[in-house]
């Protein structure tokens, strides 16, 4: 990991550690979840935010107007609205995508939840979808969240990551695991 991203890392994990603590001492864990999923579909959608966000040139006192509004229209949590506030007074909104998976990360692992991101050929069913986190489920004994996209270069089949392991039941792996076979072979 180069040194700004474990720097960035280290920052939204201290700030990931406190927002998490104050809204599960708060009960207020379903409002953190809500309010993280607003602001990830915020900085998706807004190109405008990302780079208020990210860019140098912005100062602290924009960033931290804009931010100020942004959690207004948006009706975020106090916990979430003051946190902001601090990361923009003190140059850190730059991390807030970093903040926002950690979040994530700790809210599902108090659910005991975890998250499995699929690749598939085509878009699932929502059957197929059902069936493969059950499947998932009952080997790994925690409910899985699935994170699916569309890939359709793989041909067909699935790539499943689940935390480290990764499970490639696609064409393209078959063939080029048939392939490495045939030069053996010949």
């Amino acid at each position: 990991m180069s040194e700004p991203a474990s720097i960035s890392t280290g920052i939204a994990a201290r700030y990931a550690k406190a927002i998490f603590e104050l809204a599960r001492d708060g009960k207020k864990l379903k409002a953190l979840d809500s309010d993280i999923a607003a602001l990830e579909a915020a900085i998706g959608e807004s190109p405008d935010l990302r780079d208020m966000i990210a860019s140098p040139l912005y100062t602290r006192d924009v960033q931290a107007h804009a931010i100020a509004a942004l959690a207004r229209k948006m009706k975020l949590s106090p916990i979430v609205t003051n946190t902001l506030a601090l990361m923009a007074e003190k140059g850190r909104l730059f991390v807030l995508p970093q903040l926002l998976e950690q979040l994530r990360a700790r809210i599902a692992e108090e659910k005991g939840e975890i998250t499995a991101e699929v690749i598939a050929a085509k878009a699932l069913t929502k059957a197929q979808s059902d069936k493969l986190a059950a499947a998932l489920k009952a080997s790994t004994g925690k409910d899985v969240k699935l994170n699916l996209s569309v890939d359709e270069n793989l041909i067909g089949g699935l790539i499943v990551k689940l935390g480290s392991k990764m499970i490639d039941t696609t064409i393209a792996a078959k063939l080029n695991t048939l392939q490495n076979a045939m030069k053996e072979v010949g």
